[in-house]
Formats: structure tokens, sequence, C-alpha cells
């Protein structure tokens, strides 16, 4: 298979989708929850420069979040196993409400 020569920040990858930016920024905090390869350190020019993700690191997240929105206590569950600052978690649940309207 050709490597992917685009690259999308999670910033990028959350509007295409229609994610929360926290929530990716979490999910790929583990690189194990991404194929090996498709997310990739980009420097910016800022001190810790950003992550971002290939065509096929994009529809390995979207396979990951739906999958995760199939367990037991969701995407909630997730992050409170992920030890997530209490505010962010709400505002991930938030915009998951909007999406279930």
């Amino acid at each position: 298979m050709a490597r992917s020569r685009v690259i999308y920040t999670l910033k990028e990858v959350a509007s295409m989708i229609g994610e929360n930016l926290e929530l990716i920024e979490e999910v790929t905090a583990n690189s194990d929850n991404i194929a090996e390869g498709e997310l990739v350190y980009v420097r910016d020019g800022s001190e810790d420069g950003t992550k971002g993700l290939t065509d096929n690191g994009v529809d390995d997240l979207r396979d990951l979040l739906a999958d995760i929105r199939t367990w037991d206590g969701g995407i909630r569950q997730f992050l409170l196993d992920e030890r997530c600052d209490p505010d962010m978690i709400e505002r991930v649940m938030a915009d998951e409400a909007k999406r279930s309207l």
C-alpha cells in the first residue's frame, strides 16, 4: 500500500469528523490506539510541536471512537479510565450530548 503523503493536524481531524478536539487528543495520547506510522509528530516551530494523522490514521481514529461508544459507559468511562480532568470530561460529554440530538 502506498504511504499517505497528507498529514492532518488533530485540530483539522476534529473538524473533518465532527469530534471534540480534547477527546481526540486524549485518544491519541496513547500511540497504541492508532496503527503504527499513522500517528506522527509534526514540528511546527513551537516548543511542543503537534500531532498529525494520515488518512488511515483518521480512519483508525473514527473506528476506535465508534467502538468506544459501544463499551459499557462509552466515552465517559473511557475518559474516567484514562484519569482525565473532570472539567474536560464534562466538556467532552456536553459535545457527546449534542451529537445525539
